[in-house]
């Protein structure tokens, strides 16, 4: 496993110099079963799912090449433009390798954008690039447009604790589930927008927005357990 660290305020293109901060350190050198968690890092809430992974004991890298997806232990597909994460995944070619990884057993969290992306099927007449792996069905969009936006309290299944604070931007939802391995974890309005197949995690929300970093724990203890 690699250990790199990227700074939260990394700039593309800088060089990286110095020692790492005395967390990052003793996480490096203390904690290297620690599992290595890649965000995606075309476009997209990068910085906020990294944050959220490394309060919660998990090594945390921005992912942008297969070079480096190949060397993580686990991947967030973060919220975004769904259209424009899918188009840079073909333009970096990073498609195919993402779909490899998954069919091998990649633990994956698909946050908003991301659930759309993992989707094995969209409720949409325009084709647009998916990764694939998520037996369901989603329509974007499917709480209205941007405010139309939310904040509330959800009950998720396995979430111990109490209700999820989480943040609902122009969310998508599950309209239907394809196959019997898929659990729904949490609903609204009748529609699943928490599901989870195996090690495929999938929120139509944003958890990295609020502070809640149960649903990044649930899914670094799952990856843990992988």
């Amino acid at each position: 496993m690699s250990s790199t660290f990227v700074p939260d305020r990394w700039i593309p293109g800088e060089r990286l110099t110095g020692r790492l901060p005395a967390t990052e350190q003793t996480l490096a050198d203390g904690e290297l079963a620690a599992p290595l968690v890649g965000v995606l890092a075309l476009q997209g809430d990068v910085l906020e799912h990294l944050r959220a992974l490394r309060r919660v004991g998990a090594r945390a890298v921005q992912v942008k090449t297969a070079a480096q997806l190949a060397e993580v232990d686990a991947l967030v597909l973060p919220g975004g433009e769904s259209t424009t994460i899918g188009k840079l995944l073909v333009r970096f070619e990073l498609l195919a390798p993402l779909q490899a990884r998954i069919a091998d057993g990649l633990p994956v969290l698909a946050t908003c954008a991301g659930m759309i992306l993992l989707s094995d099927e969209l409720d949409q007449v325009e084709p647009q690039p998916l990764v694939g792996g998520l037996h369901v069905r989603t329509r974007r969009n499917a709480f209205g447009r941007q405010l139309d936006s939310f904040d509330t309290r959800l009950e998720v299944v396995g979430i111990d604790g109490g209700p999820m604070d989480v943040a609902f931007i122009r969310a998508p939802r599950v309209e239907e589930i394809l196959a019997d391995d898929v659990e729904v974890l949490a609903s609204v309005d009748g529609y699943p927008v928490v599901v989870r197949q195996g090690l495929l995690w999938a929120a139509a929300f944003h958890p990295e927005v609020t502070g809640d970093d149960r649903l990044h724990a649930a899914f670094v203890a799952t990856v843990r357990g992988a």
